[in-house]
Order: structure tokens, then C-alpha cells, then sequence
């Protein structure tokens, strides 16, 4: 199959139409401004509708509503606009509506800087909304990696009923490598019956709904929402290792630090350092035991988790996962600054030699 050079938000784009997307609502914002661009253009060519909404939190809103009629919606947007929609994604969570939601993160706090970063795992993991929910999060590590995940991001929302999330730093969306457009596995997707699109034959009208008033109806949606989460946990978890089999270094990492890492891993070896990358690819579901039983191998002496981060978020997960079996030590960067090989290596060097 041949490979084609595409820009990694134009690829979110293209993806996102190949796998049939009917509606797209967006607001631009730097690094993620081609997306919405892109779809302006293309996917009103292949029958689709394109809304550049007047503000964050009206996109998410009509993804609200046009995945309640059974559309397949998506919005994407980057850290601060990904804010103002958390409001409508834990109505679409309770709602049980399916979509997805593209985040091309920047450095924050605030407004922080158009230069990438890695500051919204907790929002996307934890959620950003009131409420128990969860969301998907699939998290991609190069632009290859970005088109499939968001063509098979709208599989996973129609067979669960619940929002996806994939969530790429800047420099991903803004980087261009050569892909190829390759067939996602399909799975068996439930009707959209419970869509609000009419009667059409039946004997009552769907209503899409997030207000439950009785406590008692809002415990049960509770309950049915937490076993479709454990469904999830059950199906859908991911992750890849690289050099893991003897590590003494394990070093934990997502997205661009990961790319970053294979690389430190190399002149680690080189100079008789035994390193490994272990990469979360669902952050939620994270992969908590294969992370917990490859820290329980004798071979590994330390973790180092990297993250464009200041004070670590991903770094928890590791902490719960590895549950106290091995130090854990952590390099982060933030505000649009990413960890360098060099760091990475000097980081591993002395996280091994303060364990041994």
C-alpha cells in the first residue's frame, strides 16, 4: 500500500471522513486549527455537515444534539477549548451519546503557550465534568498512529454509547510523515435505536436525556454506566513495549516523549544501560496490570516516567499500577518544551544508579 505525506491535523481530518463522520463543530484554536479547516473544505464533499460554531462550548453542545439524533459527531480543539467543553461532554457521558472528541494539547495552565504539552491527562482521564463518568482516551505517538485511532475512535463510541477522546500533543498535529490508509478492523455495532429521530414504525418517541430528579433513577443510570466501564477496562485496554524483556531501566512515557524515548533507549543499550519504553496507548483504560506485572520483574530495578508535564500527571497511574514494588522516579517538561534524549538518558543513569 502505497504512502502518502499528510500533516498530522489534516490526517485527524481525513480520518475522521473516511470513517464516516456526518457532522463536524469546531472553534479554531492554535495547534489544532487545521482540523476544522480541513473539514470545512472536504467534508461538506462527501455529504457531511460543517458548523464553525461561534464558541467552544457551542460545538460540543450541537454534538450533543446531532449525536442524539444518531449522527456519527465529532469536534476537536486544543487544551483551553477542550475546557469550556467539559460542561457538554459529561451531559453526552450521562446521556450515553456517542462521539469524538480530538485534543491536540498545548502547554497550560490558562492560556499557557501554542507550543505542545501533555497538562490535560487528568482532565481526560478523570474527566473535566461533575459527575462518575469515563471517556475512552487513546493516545497516539505519531501522525500513523493518529489516523487510525480516530477512524476507530467512532467504532468504539457506537458499540459502547459513550464519547472518545484521542488525545495528541502539538507537535503531533503539526508534524507531517508519510502514512498509508489502511482498513480498521470493524466490530459488530449495536442499532442506533435509541436515537431521537422519530418515530419512524415505533410506538413512542426516544428522548435523549441527562436529568434524572429521582434519586433513584439517577442511581441506576449510575450503575449502568459503571458496568459499561468495567466492559471497557475488560475490552479495550492497549499499550506497547519496547526492550522490556531485560530492563533495569523501565521508563514509562506517551505521545511525543515516547517517540523521544526509543531513541534514549538506543544510546542507553549503547553504552550497557538496559532501558525500556513501557507506552500506555488507552490512557483510559490504563494499563494497570501489564505495567504492575512487568514492575514486578526481577530485571527491573527503577521506573522513570517522562511526560510534558511539570509535576507529573501520568505519573500517578505508574504509581497505583506499580503499587510500591519499585522507585519510581520522574523527568518532566512544560510549556511547550519537551524532554530531550540527552535528559532522558542522564535521567535513566541516575535513577539507576540512586536504586542499586
Amino acid at each position: 500500500m502505497a504512502k502518502e505525506l499528510w500533516k498530522g491535523n489534516e490526517a485527524i481530518a481525513e480520518a475522521a471522513i473516511r470513517a464516516g463522520c456526518d457532522c463536524f463543530f469546531g472553534y479554531p484554536i492554535t495547534p489544532q486549527s487545521e482540523v476544522p479547516e480541513y473539514m470545512s473544505s472536504h467534508l461538506p464533499k462527501a455529504g457531511g455537515v460543517f458548523v464553525q460554531s461561534e464558541s467552544e462550548v457551542a460545538a460540543i453542545n450541537m454534538v450533543y444534539g446531532a449525536a442524539g439524533a444518531g449522527m456519527r459527531a465529532m469536534t476537536s480543539s486544543s487544551s483551553p477549548g477542550i475546557s469550556l467543553k467539559q460542561e457538554g461532554i459529561t451531559y453526552l457521558a450521562a446521556a450515553e451519546l456517542p462521539c469524538v472528541i480530538v485534543n491536540v494539547m498545548r502547554g497550560g495552565p490558562g492560556l499557557g503557550t501554542i507550543q505542545p504539552g501533555q497538562g490535560d491527562y487528568f482532565q481526560a482521564t478523570r474527566g473535566g465534568g461533575n459527575g462518575d463518568y469515563r471517556t475512552v482516551v487513546l493516545a497516539p505517538s505519531n501522525v500513523q498512529e493518529t489516523a487510525d485511532f480516530v477512524q476507530e475512535a467512532f467504532d468504539i463510541a457506537d458499540q459502547y454509547r459513550s464519547p472518545v477522546v484521542v488525545l495528541a500533543d502539538g507537535l503531533i498535529g503539526q508534524m507531517m510523515e508519510p502514512i498509508e490508509w489502511r482498513p480498521v478492523p470493524k466490530r459488530p455495532l449495536p442499532a442506533k435505536d435509541w436515537a431521537a429521530s422519530g418515530k419512524k414504525g415505533r410506538d413512542h418517541t426516544n428522548v435523549i436525556n441527562s436529568l434524572f430528579l429521582n434519586p433513584e433513577e439517577c442511581d441506576a443510570l449510575n450503575r449502568r454506566l459503571t458496568a459499561k466501564y468495567a466492559e471497557i477496562e475488560k475490552n479495550e485496554v492497549r499499550w506497547d513495549t519496547a526492550s522490556c524483556e531485560d530492563a533495569e531501566v523501565l521508563i514509562t512515557a506517551y505521545g511525543t516523549p515516547a517517540r523521544i524515548t526509543l531513541t534514549a533507549l538506543d544510546v542507553l543499550r549503547e553504552e550497557g544501560i538496559r532501558a525500556g519504553l513501557f507506552r500506555p496507548v488507552t490512557l483510559w483504560p490504563f494499563p494497570e496490570r501489564a505495567l504492575r506485572d512487568l514492575a514486578a520483574e526481577p530485571h527491573v530495578k527503577v521506573i522513570l516516567d517522562v511526560e510534558m508535564s511539570s509535576t507529573g500527571q501520568m505519573l500517578d497511574d505508574v504509581r497505583l499500577a506499580v503499587e510500591g514494588r519499585k522507585p519510581i522516579r520522574y523527568l518532566g517538561r512544560a510549556g511547550g518544551i519537551m524532554p530531550t534524549v540527552e535528559e532522558i538518558i542522564e535521567a535513566a543513569k541516575t535513577a539507576l544508579k540512586e536504586a542499586q
